[in-house]
């Protein structure tokens, strides 16, 4: 199970930090990824983390700005978002699973709304 968690409100600029907790059976050669989808949008994979070692990949949009991280003693996954822009305001999910898998398992959405 994924449980996120860290979504709220914020102003344009500011700082935001989500986590993403996997609990039951874990595997260290899964990659984890952090999508999000804005109303009316189509969902965009935004971090995707090879678990084991740490490597991440960014999607464009959110490069320089979003950093993922791991606690991996937590099987904790988090997303520290900065320079918030309106146009981040979405709901956001994580998700794993096996390389060219990561969409096998889903955690719940945590909303993100980022006002100008």
């Amino acid at each position: 199970q994924l449980q996120a968690s860290g979504g709220g409100l914020v102003q344009a600029g500011g700082s935001l930090r989500l986590s993403c907790a996997a609990s039951g059976r874990t595997f260290s050669s899964y990659v984890m990824a952090w999508f999000r989808q804005a109303p009316g949008k189509e969902r965009e994979r935004v971090a995707t983390m090879q678990w084991r070692s740490g490597s991440v990949y960014y999607a464009d949009s959110v490069k320089g700005r979003f950093t993922a991280s791991k606690a991996s003693a937590a099987n904790t996954m988090y997303l520290q978002m900065n320079s918030l822009k309106p146009e981040d305001t979405a709901v956001y999910y994580c998700a794993t699973g096996p390389t060219g898998a990561v969409q096998r398992y889903w955690g719940q959405g945590t909303l993100v709304t980022v006002s100008s």
